[in-house]
């Protein structure tokens, strides 16, 4: 895999780096949103560079950005929006995965950006960032398939309305003992989300 630190064009100072697989011209992309950017979240998360390196081994390219500034979530939605724009114009087809607050912003990302995404995959997401950014009912207007990993254990998101709501509407939904942070369990994550991912991104999905 090699990587390449980028600027993403927008009205804010985002910043990225694209991992792609070593000798090889993906066709498909996976732009990753990082967790809370005031609990230290950003595009180096151990998470993250996890389902990077997975998907590169599958032949994937990942756009791992950071947000511009705090802007209580409103700013770092269009961040992800701005990070899928790029990467439509650069890829046959491209997905959108997020961590924790970041897995809430790319459910409201998924669900307002035109094209859509053609996959979403969310790993212990927040359910609602504020009373108009509700992650959990952003799923009902997200086209494309849908992928929610949670921990049993973690009592840190407010996890349950969305995993809720995603059952309601026959999304994967992948329940792991595990805690918010999956400790000791980075490479079983990486695999189910990169499977999914990678399934729903091929050129024959």
């Amino acid at each position: 895999m090699h990587s390449e630190d980028l600027p993403i064009p927008g009205g804010r100072d985002v910043r990225a780096t694209l991992d792609a697989p070593e000798g090889a011209d993906p066709d498909a992309v996976v732009v990753a949103c990082p967790p809370h950017p005031q609990h230290r979240g950003h595009r180096g998360d151990k998470r993250l560079t996890a389902v990077s390196e997975a998907l590169a081994a599958e032949g994937v390219a990942c756009l791992r950005f950071d947000y511009g500034d705090w802007d209580e979530g409103y700013g770092e939605r269009e961040d992800a929006r701005n990070a899928l724009r790029w990467a439509r114009d650069r890829y046959d087809r491209a997905g959108i995965f997020g961590f924790s607050f970041g897995g809430a912003i790319a459910a409201l990302a998924a669900a307002t950006v035109d094209p859509q995404p053609d996959a979403v995959s969310l790993l212990a997401p927040a359910s609602r960032l504020a009373d108009d950014l509700d992650a959990a009912a952003a799923l009902t207007d997200v086209e494309a398939p849908v992928q929610v990993v949670y921990g049993t254990r973690d009592d840190t998101a407010d996890w349950r309305p969305l995993v809720e709501r995603a059952r309601e509407l026959d999304c994967e939904v992948v329940e792991m003992s595990a805690d918010h942070f999956f400790v000791g369990q980075h490479g079983k994550v990486a695999d189910r989300v990169s499977g999914f991912l990678v399934e729903h991104l091929r050129a024959d999905a």
